[in-house]
């Protein structure tokens, strides 16, 4: 499939759906407290968005948020462990009784990129604990945080894949970590599908290697790597770019 790009922003006009202004917008990151996540959500604040940093850890989590808050961010930071639906469902409830919606949310908490693992040989723990958080803890998020989309009738879902998920893509390593973005990109296929038409825009994103702690050194600039996830999760609503998964602006093979 020929690659197309896609542009950056177009102008901003109102459309038949209530598009709100960046400044009214609330945004939610996991795994926000370091590395891309903590990189997507300073972009975002830049942008005037009301950033909620998702950390396991409260302290770190605080931390992250303060750094950006000194930046002239409008960032809060909230427990957010993405396997623990007690954790999903109280964060929900708060959303919902201190800001009455939620119109961004970026699946990006990520973990298991078991490089040295091949399929014949990797422990099936391993492969449990990738799909726990890569998969089913990017699931039961968006789904606790969709009825705060659809109330407004406006939503951008941004789950962060990788093109080692693709179904074409060649290489042996990392086996527990390809499957389970793989089973991302087959979520976000079929909950675009769903929500087509109703003002909530979903799609997939591969960063690139990106230097963070998980992907080592050598990978490209984080900025780089979340500046096409940014992109996805501020979309125009016109023309609707939907269902579809990215690398830097341009549509990339499933």
């Amino acid at each position: 499939m020929n690659a197309v790009a896609f542009p950056v922003r177009s102008p901003r006009r109102r459309s038949a759906l209530a598009e709100p202004e960046p400044a009214q917008r609330v945004a939610l990151v996991s795994g926000a407290n370091r590395g891309l996540g903590l990189e997507v959500a300073r972009q975002l604040a830049a942008d005037g968005i009301t950033v909620l940093l998702g950390a396991r850890n409260a302290l770190a989590g605080e931390k992250a948020a303060r750094q950006l808050r000194r930046e002239g961010g409008a960032v809060v930071a909230v427990a957010l462990d993405v396997t623990s639906p007690a954790d999903v469902r109280a964060l929900a409830s708060r959303i919902d009784r201190e800001y009455g919606r939620l119109d961004i949310l970026i699946n990006n908490a990520g973990a298991y990129f078991d490089v040295d693992n091949e399929a014949s040989s990797v422990d099936m723990d391993v492969v449990r604990q990738a799909l726990e958080t890569n998969l089913l803890g990017a699931w039961q998020l968006t789904e606790a945080m969709l009825p705060l989309m659809r109330r407004h009738g406006y939503g951008r879902i941004v789950n962060v894949s990788s093109g080692c998920g693709a179904i074409d893509s060649e290489g042996t390593s990392c086996p527990a970590y390809r499957v389970s973005k793989a089973a991302l990109n087959s979520h976000t296929r079929m909950l675009a599908t769903e929500l087509s038409g109703s003002g909530i825009l979903v799609n997939a994103v591969c960063p690139g290697w990106v230097a963070t702690d998980m992907g080592g050194h050598g990978g490209r600039p984080v900025a780089e790597g979340a500046a096409g996830i940014v992109w996805a999760a501020t979309l125009p609503s016109r023309p609707a770019i939907h269902g579809g998964f990215f690398r830097d602006r341009v549509r990339i093979d499933w």
